[in-house]
């Protein structure tokens, strides 16, 4: 199966505006492209009392998508962890659940599939969207913002990956509001001064949606970078490890 789970540091990080993006670069490329957001929370009634949530809303006009409730098969009205959010409205959520609702929407095409949160978002009482993420199987794509403190978060985030066995494709840096400050502009190189783990992009911050980041997507292979990370996901565990996983940099 052929996609990319796109997971973040944080929640607001730009992994809605990412998938989005990475969506309609494939699209334009003429890829068959499903979105799939399996659960979300803070989720609004709409005009037909219809509970739906922001980044369901954006990745349906990305693709070109009106299947709101196959985008996003589980919505919940409190702004909290699918699990809480969950528990509170009387619901229970489960990893095999959620991850048969993620095949069955995407099929043989290619799945853009964005979770909720960071990787140790909870997801149920013991379960989180790592979990998830490792049932589906596809690489992920990690987004974070270009900030101050973000050098900690990826690097935590990538120790989480890999204690999870998680294959991890690259790195996503987006920029919420204007980099001024010094942390912010350094953040790339030293990321890469500390990590294997290749910065796939930045995306510039636009207060409204324009080209920059369309270009920023555009310029990434992500055909052929999904494509290389399936050949050698057929290579021995341990080569896999090196290619795909090598140790934080110290």
């Amino acid at each position: 199966m052929a996609g990319f789970f796109i997971t973040g540091t944080d929640t607001g990080v730009g992994k809605t505006r990412f998938a989005s993006l990475l969506a309609q670069s494939l699209i334009s490329k003429g890829a068959d492209v499903k979105v799939c957001k399996p659960v979300a929370t803070g989720g609004k009634r709409n005009s037909k009392g219809v509970l739906v949530g922001e980044d369901t809303l954006a990745l349906s006009r990305a693709a070109a998508d009106k299947d709101l409730a196959s985008i996003t098969p589980w919505c919940f009205e409190v702004p909290a962890s699918p699990a809480l959010a969950a528990k509170l409205e009387g619901s229970n959520l489960s990893v095999e659940t959620l991850a048969v609702a993620v095949e069955k929407r995407c099929g043989d095409a290619f799945a853009i599939v964005e979770g909720a949160g960071g990787l140790l978002c909870p997801l149920t009482d013991s379960e989180s969207i790592a979990d998830l993420a490792l049932r589906l199987k596809y690489p992920i794509i990690i987004v974070a913002r270009r900030s101050l403190g973000t050098l900690n978060h990826l690097l935590l985030t990538l120790e989480v990956a890999r204690h999870y066995g998680l294959v991890v494709a690259g790195v996503v840096m987006s920029e919420t509001e204007e980099v001024l400050d010094q942390a912010a502009i350094h953040n790339p190189v030293e990321f890469s001064l500390r990590s294997s783990i290749p910065l796939l992009a930045v995306l510039p911050f636009e207060k409204k949606a324009g080209k920059a980041g369309r270009e920023a997507v555009d310029s990434v292979d992500w055909l052929e970078l999904s494509a290389g990370i399936q050949e050698k996901l057929a290579l021995p565990l341990d080569k896999i490890r090196l290619h795909l996983y090598e140790e934080v940099k110290g």
